[in-house]
């Protein structure tokens, strides 16, 4: 059956892009709130609840994103989604232990005498390590093409370590933003130590990627191809300059520019994603099964699209609603 033209074509490409977005907002969301998870040992007990303030209102819908993104995964591209979980099942138990870990630890250290209070402070603590190095870990394996050797294993742990120092980054980032006086200041210093797994882990990404196979090798350095998408490494440079130099300038008085360096890593992570992206398109699995291969009947995706034209919707506004509502500074976290 044809719909609006080759429906073959564009639905896969259609839900790739959506699965594809749905994993973008959840790394940038997601990872700011695991990132503020990975800084509670550096704060003080007082510190360690406007934290948590923070990000209060938005932790738990950040998540949804991943859920969506796993869902797409499953209904648009059944045998991927067998593959993909098949290759990643100890790390995907890993990244679902700390996540509910969190979500426990959130609601308990808040009901919780104040004697174990720093039991569930540590433990939301473990709970961001695990997801943060569990999703590292996963990167690496699948740029490497989800085969399990020893160069792959310890390229995929040196990812994970990587992406947990740039989700503390980004947390950094975002404290800077939501806070104030002496913890804005000591997330201004967090933030010039957590850049460098950012930089470096994008890096590392950035200079495997090609490697891993010919034809990506040839997607990026032939003609004129080096010449078009030379404008992203040459962006990205400049954005790491940026924040480079406007951490080094923060504080200030007035505070009006506390988001632009969460404004700029969530650009630096849009674009490491679009180099990806690119990089591995048509591929769902990497060199081994793309999306077009991988795809349900055109007939059932058009139907899940309908569905998904009213659930993404939903969620977007929803999520904009949140942040909009909770807009400024963190203020002191009560449960009475």
């Amino acid at each position: 059956m044809t719909y609006f033209g080759d429906s073959a074509i564009w639905l896969p490409w259609t839900f790739a892009a959506l699965m594809g977005l749905s994993i973008l907002i959840y790394v940038i969301l997601d990872g700011f709130d695991l990132g503020v998870g990975l800084l509670m040992p550096l704060a003080d007990e007082q510190e360690k609840d406007r934290l948590v303030a923070s990000i209060g209102p938005f932790w738990d819908a950040n998540e949804t994103w991943l859920v969506l993104a796993i869902g797409l995964l499953l209904v648009a591209f059944p045998p991927a989604h067998g593959i993909i979980l098949t290759s990643l099942y100890l790390p995907v138990f890993i990244m679902l232990v700390g996540l509910i870990l969190r979500g426990v630890s959130f609601e308990f250290r808040a009901k919780a005498p104040l004697s174990q209070k720093k039991r569930w402070n540590a433990a939301f603590f473990i709970g961001s390590l695990m997801a943060s190095m569990s999703q590292g870990f996963m990167l690496g394996m699948y740029v490497m093409g989800l085969t399990w050797t020893l160069s792959h294993v310890a390229f995929a742990l040196l990812t994970a370590v990587f992406l947990t120092v740039g989700y503390s980054f980004i947390g950094a980032a975002w404290l800077i933003a939501k806070t104030e006086g002496a913890l804005q200041t000591r997330a201004v210093g967090w933030a010039k130590g957590g850049i460098w797994g950012l930089i470096l882990g994008i890096g590392a990404i950035s200079v495997a990627t090609p490697f891993v196979s010919p034809r990506i090798f040839d997607k990026w350095f032939s003609l004129p191809e080096f010449l078009y998408l030379s404008p992203m490494p040459i962006l990205s440079g400049a954005l790491v300059l940026y924040l480079f130099w406007r951490i080094h300038k923060l504080p200030q008085v007035g505070d009006k520019t506390a988001w632009s360096p969460f404004a700029a890593a969530m650009a630096l992570f849009a674009l490491a994603f679009a180099g990806m992206a690119y990089s591995f398109y048509p591929y769902v699995v990497p060199e081994q099964i793309t999306i077009y291969d991988a795809a349900a009947a055109p007939e059932s995706l058009f139907i899940i699209l309908i569905g998904t034209l009213f659930v993404l919707p939903a969620i977007l506004g929803y999520t904009a609603l949140s942040y909009y509502i909770f807009r400024g500074k963190a203020t002191e976290l009560r449960y009475d």
